[in-house]
């Protein structure tokens, strides 16, 4: 594994325990429930972390829709949201940009959000998955499903000049994050720079990827609010 933590080496991205996205940001909090929640965008559907689910938590307590040339998430549980019709294959870089308008606005410490790729079996017991999160106060995590949760770069969030801080509580912080698999390597970058970058032979292994190929979508945090804009795949 190698990453990168401004000009040292370190480590790591999205969005934590080895549980759910938002499980290491202390102290815990109880999870919301969204008015009006469900999904309303067209094609897309969404799966909450298994440990929510066995607190009674449901998927409609969390919400997606449309907004502008975006999609706006609110949450409730950690959740997972794609689009069966989204995948990436080969290699390939899937970006978005993130925006916090109310930065902790439905919480009292950060929580993250990101991009997640090389999902296969999504929506099952089986399901396997990679994703890269950032928090608005400068941290990043990488974290994935395989189909149990498994965390790169150590069990913390790590620090990196790279990731955007907002101003304070209610400001708003805006992430651009991107996740490239290359030939031999997948990268997770974050506002232009590679924060974290592992070997393929590391992700795609007993316990964790399928494959590095797969749908990609969205993921965020408990208790967290922002507009994603700019989802989409290019070919590396």
């Amino acid at each position: 594994m190698r990453l990168l933590h401004g000009s040292a080496l370190a480590v790591a991205v999205t969005i934590v325990a080895p549980t759910a996205i938002g499980a290491q940001a202390p102290p815990a909090d109880a999870n919301r429930v969204v008015a009006g929640g469900g999904i309303s965008v067209p094609g897309w559907t969404g799966k909450i972390d298994a440990q929510e689910e066995q607190k009674g938590q449901a998927l409609n307590n969390a919400k997606l829709a449309p907004t502008g040339n975006g999609l706006q998430v609110t949450t409730g549980p950690a959740v997972t949201y794609w689009n069966a019709a989204n995948t990436a294959s080969g290699n390939y870089t899937v970006k978005a940009t993130f925006t916090e308008s109310n930065y902790m606005g439905l919480n009292d410490h950060p929580h993250p959000y990101g991009i997640v790729i090389a999902g296969n079996e999504m929506g099952t017991a089986s399901q396997s998955f990679l994703y890269c999160a950032a928090y608005g106060d400068g941290r990043f995590i990488v974290r994935g499903f395989g189909p149990e949760p498994f965390q790169m770069g150590g069990r913390r969030p790590t620090a990196h000049e790279a990731v955007n801080k907002a101003a304070g509580k209610g400001s708003s912080v805006t992430q651009e994050i991107a996740m490239s698999v290359k030939a031999d390597a997948v990268e997770c970058a974050i506002n232009g720079k590679v924060v974290a970058s592992y070997p393929k032979a590391e992700l795609v292994a007993a316990g964790k990827l399928k494959s590095t190929d797969g749908v990609y979508g969205i993921r965020f945090a408990h208790n967290t609010d922002a507009v994603v804009t700019g989802l989409g795949v290019t070919k590396n």
